[in-house]
C-alpha cells in the first residue's frame, strides 16, 4: 500500500527533497535510455592528438566546455590507463561507463570519454577546485577572452576531507621535501609502516616533483607517486594531480594566485542556447543544501525563459548521476546551435603512463602474490599491483591448474622484501619470497 505524503505540511526545502526522492523511486523502476543514446557519435574516427583535454576557450555567457568522445578498448587496457592518457580521473571514466570492469574491461568495448565539463559556480579567476567533480579549473584572461585549463585531481577522504573556501598560493617548490604530519605518522605506525620525520625528493615522496603550498596551513596542491589515485578520495586533505599535469599547473601559476575550493555536486550551465545539468552525487547521497541551490537555479531559468522545463530530463540526470553535462532544456526553440556533437577517437598506439612490465628473469628475485583459479581474477590482481605507487611490476603465469600472480623482477632481496611489505600494507596480500635460480 502506498503512503500519501502531504507536501503542504513540509517546509519549502523539504518539499523539494521529498518530491525528488518520491520521483526518483518511481523513476528507478522505469526502463531508461543510456547516456550513449543521448549522444550519438560522428562515424569518422579522430586522432587522439586532436582531442582537447586540458585547455579550452570559454565563449562569453557559456558555462560548458569540451565535448564528449568515445573510444573502443583494446586488450590489456585498464580504465586507469585510459583515464590518465586523456587527462581524466578514474572516477569520471568509471561513473560515465557503469558496469565496465575497471581493471579488466572487455576488449572491443566502446566507452565514453567524459571530456566535457560544466564550470563551477564561482568567480572565474585564479584556480577553482570542485571537490564533488574532482576537477581543477585555472582561469586565464577576462570575460571577453577567457581561457580555462582543467585537470583531474585526487581529494581528501571522508575522514580527512579537503578544505573549502578562499585561499591563495603562498609559495611553490620543485622536488619538495615532505615533512610528515604527526597524524599521518601515527596512522602509518599503526599499520606497521613507520615513516621518517621527513621524506626527501624521490620515488618514495608522495608530493611528487612539484608542490604549491596554500595559505591554509598544511594544505598543498602537488604531484604524486600514485597516479592511479587521481579521481579518488584518497588523500589526507591535499589536492593531488598527475605528474604531467602538476608540472603544467606549476609553470602557469604565480605565487599569490587566488584559490577557491568548492563542493558542488549539482552543476547547471548553458552553451549554445542549451541548458545542461551535471550531477556528481547518486540519489542515496543527496546533498540537501546543494540540491536546493540547483533547484532554485532551474526555477529561475524557467521564470526568465517563460517556458516550462522538461523535468523528466532533470530527474533522469539526477537518478543516473553520470558526472557528465546532460542537455535538459532549450531556452528558446531554435535559438541555439544545438547540442555539441560527440566524436569517435582512434585508440592510440601507446597509452601514456601505462606501467611497463619488465621481463621476469629467473636469476632475479621475485614474489608470489597469489595463486588463483580464475584467469580474470588473476589479471585483475596483477593490474592492481602494477598500478601501486611506486609501481610494483606483476604479471600472470599460467599453471597446470589455475594461475599465479608473480611480482618482480627485483634487483636484490631488499627490494623483494620491501615489495612484500608494501603488498601487505597496501593490499593485505601475503606475498611469498621467490629466490633466484642461482640460489637454489
Amino acid at each position: 500500500m502506498c503512503r500519501i505524503i502531504d507536501l503542504s505540511l513540509l517546509s519549502k526545502r523539504l518539499r523539494r527533497i521529498v518530491l525528488f526522492i518520491v520521483i526518483s523511486s518511481l523513476y528507478g523502476c522505469a526502463t531508461t535510455k543510456g547516456v550513449h543514446e543521448l549522444y550519438q557519435p560522428i562515424p569518422p574516427k579522430h586522432l587522439e592528438e586532436d582531442i582537447e583535454r586540458n585547455e579550452f576557450s570559454v565563449a562569453k555567457g557559456d558555462d560548458v566546455i569540451g565535448r564528449l568522445a568515445f573510444i573502443t578498448l583494446e586488450k590489456r587496457d585498464t580504465l586507469p590507463d585510459i583515464a590518465r592518457h586523456f587527462s581524466l580521473g578514474i572516477n569520471g571514466v568509471s561513473t560515465a561507463n557503469p558496469g565496465v570492469d575497471i581493471w579488466v574491461p572487455e576488449a572491443g568495448k566502446r566507452i565514453m570519454l567524459p571530456l566535457s565539463f560544466i564550470l563551477p559556480d564561482a568567480p572565474r579567476k585564479g584556480i577553482v577546485i570542485n571537490l564533488a567533480a574532482m576537477r581543477l579549473f585555472q582561469f586565464k584572461g577576462d570575460s571577453e577572452s577567457l581561457t580555462v585549463l582543467t585537470y583531474p585531481v585526487g581529494v581528501g577522504t571522508e575522514e580527512r576531507p579537503s578544505p573549502t573556501g578562499q585561499m591563495n598560493v603562498e609559495r611553490k617548490a620543485v622536488r619538495p621535501t615532505w615533512h610528515v604530519p604527526a597524524s599521518i605518522a601515527k596512522d602509518h605506525q599503526k599499520k606497521g609502516d613507520p615513516l621518517p620525520a621527513t621524506v626527501l625528493p624521490g620515488p618514495q615522496n608522495p608530493l611528487g616533483e612539484y608542490a604549491l603550498y596554500l595559505s591554509k596551513s598544511t594544505y598543498l596542491i602537488h604531484g604524486t607517486n600514485k597516479p592511479a589515485s587521481i579521481g579518488l578520495r584518497a588523500t589526507n586533505g591535499c589536492i593531488r594531480l598527475y605528474p604531467e599535469d602538476v608540472k603544467k599547473l606549476y609553470e602557469n601559476t604565480p605565487v599569490k594566485t587566488p584559490v577557491s575550493i568548492v563542493n558542488q555536486p549539482y552543476l547547471i550551465g548553458q552553451r549554445n542556447g542549451i541548458v545542461y545539468m551535471e550531477v556528481h552525487a547518486p540519489p542515496e547521497d543527496l546533498d540537501a543544501v546543494a540540491f536546493d541551490k540547483a533547484y532554485t537555479k532551474l526555477r529561475n531559468i524557467e521564470k526568465e525563459s517563460g517556458r516550462t522545463l522538461d523535468w523528466s530530463k532533470v530527474k533522469k540526470a539526477l537518478a543516473e548521476a553520470r558526472g557528465i553535462p546532460v542537455p535538459i532544456f532549450e531556452i528558446r526553440q531554435g535559438s541555439g546551435k544545438g547540442v555539441e556533437e560527440t566524436i569517435e577517437v582512434r585508440h592510440p598506439g601507446a597509452l601514456y603512463g601505462r606501467p611497463e612490465i619488465p621481463e621476469l628473469k629467473r636469476e632475479a628475485w621475485s614474489v608470489l602474490a597469489a595463486d588463483v583459479r580464475d584467469e580474470i581474477d588473476a589479471v585483475r590482481l596483477a593490474a592492481i599491483i602494477n598500478h601501486q605507487g611506486p609501481p610494483i611490476p606483476a604479471r600472470v603465469i599460467s599453471k597446470n591448474v589455475g594461475y599465479q600472480v608473480i611480482a618482480g623482477p627485483f634487483n636484490d632481496i631488499r627490494e623483494a622484501k620491501d615489495a612484500i611489505k608494501r603488498l601487505k600494507i597496501d593490499l593485505e596480500i601475503d606475498g611469498i619470497l621467490i629466490e633466484p635460480d642461482w640460489k637454489k
